[in-house]
């Protein structure tokens, strides 16, 4: 798959700061320190409708990141998937009478127009699961000792892993109930365990397939995620990105998936928190949505929409609300007039108490306060609005100019 296109980034003097993280799998925040090269995968989309706002938040939180290991001098390797077959695609194209394939495009070609426009990184490697499907043949394979037979369906028996669990650190009956309500069957005749994942389901009357060594089917979710990092990214790499919902059962099997062939997966689980409207979780199946390509459509500028999403820390479950958004226009509108003043104050100071804030964990709120103050202090340096104006499109994301 190809993703977008990548803006242009103005070069901030110095050298930006090592980045700690607050790692799940620790329930801590600790230093996340690769090398030259940092790596990081990010789960992506299913794409059976619009970008909403929930998705939006978990992407550009992981933007941050990519741009302050940039800022620090590192290599990124960053990839994210795309579900383009699963339960949830297949249902929707079956409501809608159109085609499965035709669905996916659509929905991840506008997915692709709603990062680009919110100025969110591209990923290095884009890959769809469909692509990847050779990968994940393969890897089902080395994962044979740990994969058995239901009625034609191959599962993964998690208790294979010594590991499982040390993800999200859940209870077994915390993990039971959310396994069910997040697309597990633990429920089904047969399974040795009720948290066995799916790993490759057997072809289905009217619904696609593909050939294997244990006949013609189609991939699970998890080992999807799982194949895709070993291959592009290897084993272990810094970051496993995602909202917080992923925590498990997602990332939970995936690193499972690979502990049980290479023993390590990711070296930290990130988890960003969730969009909520009127009280709930924004979710495709709540219908509670607001998408990013409605608000292109009503004329809301991208800066003021990521300034929204980043008023809150990455981690906190937060409403959206119409204030929210009027408040990110008002400071859109600060900044804006700071910015194009003739001077303002020094900007070194400022430089760097972004950089500090957002190398603690993301400290977007912390780095936007910053940005505040400086705008709302008056100075005579002529080079100040330029260089406060590059440190807020570098490290925030977020382009001054109309």
């Amino acid at each position: 798959m190809r993703a977008w296109s990548a803006p242009d980034l103005p070069a901030l003097p110095g050298r930006g700061l090592p980045v700690r993280l607050y790692d799940t799998a620790t329930a801590s925040v600790r230093p996340i320190s690769p090398g030259d090269r940092a790596s990081m995968y990010v789960c992506g989309i299913t794409p059976y409708d619009a970008t909403h706002l929930g998705h939006a938040a978990t992407y550009v939180a992981f933007d941050l990141l990519n741009r302050l290991w940039r800022d620090a001098g590192h290599e990124v390797d960053y990839v994210q998937n795309v579900t383009d077959i699963d339960d949830p695609l297949l249902e929707r194209a079956a409501e809608t009478g159109g085609s499965w394939r035709s669905l996916a495009d659509r929905e991840t070609e506008l997915f692709t127009e709603d990062m680009a426009w919110l100025r969110v990184l591209p990923p290095a490697r884009y890959v769809g699961a469909v692509e990847a499907i050779p990968l994940i043949i393969a890897l089902i394979q080395r994962m044979e000792a740990s994969v058995y037979e239901v009625d034609g369906d191959l599962y993964f028996s998690v208790r294979s892993d010594p590991a499982f669990g040390s993800v999200a650190r859940l209870s077994e009956a915390e993990m039971r109930s959310l396994f069910a309500e997040r697309g597990g069957d633990p429920d089904r005749s047969g399974k040795k365990d009720p948290l066995d994942c799916l790993v490759w389901q057997r072809a289905r009357p009217g619904e696609p397939s593909w050939d294997s060594p244990f006949g013609p089917g189609r991939p699970g979710w998890h080992v999807e995620c799982t194949a895709i990092a070993m291959e592009h990214l290897g084993v272990p790499f810094d970051v496993q990105g995602g909202g917080n919902d992923l925590a498990f059962p997602h990332h939970e099997m995936s690193a499972s998936h690979a502990h049980v062939v290479t023993g390590t997966f990711a070296t930290a689980y990130v988890h960003a928190g969730m969009v909520g409207l009127d009280g709930e979780k924004m979710s495709k199946s709540l219908g509670n949505l607001v998408f990013v390509s409605g608000l292109r459509r009503e004329g809301v500028e991208a800066a003021a929409v990521r300034l929204a999403l980043l008023a809150a820390h990455y981690r906190a479950d937060r409403e959206w609300t119409p204030s929210v958004l009027a408040d990110a226009q008002e400071r859109l509108a600060r900044w804006r007039a700071a910015t194009t003043a003739p001077a303002g104050a020094p900007a070194a100071d400022l430089v760097a108490t972004v950089r500090e804030r957002l190398a603690d964990d993301l400290d977007s709120p912390g780095a936007l306060a910053a940005v505040d103050a400086w705008a709302a202090t008056p100075g005579t340096d002529a080079e100040a609005p330029a260089l406060a104006a590059a440190v807020i499109d570098t490290l925030l994301g977020i382009a001054l100019s109309k």
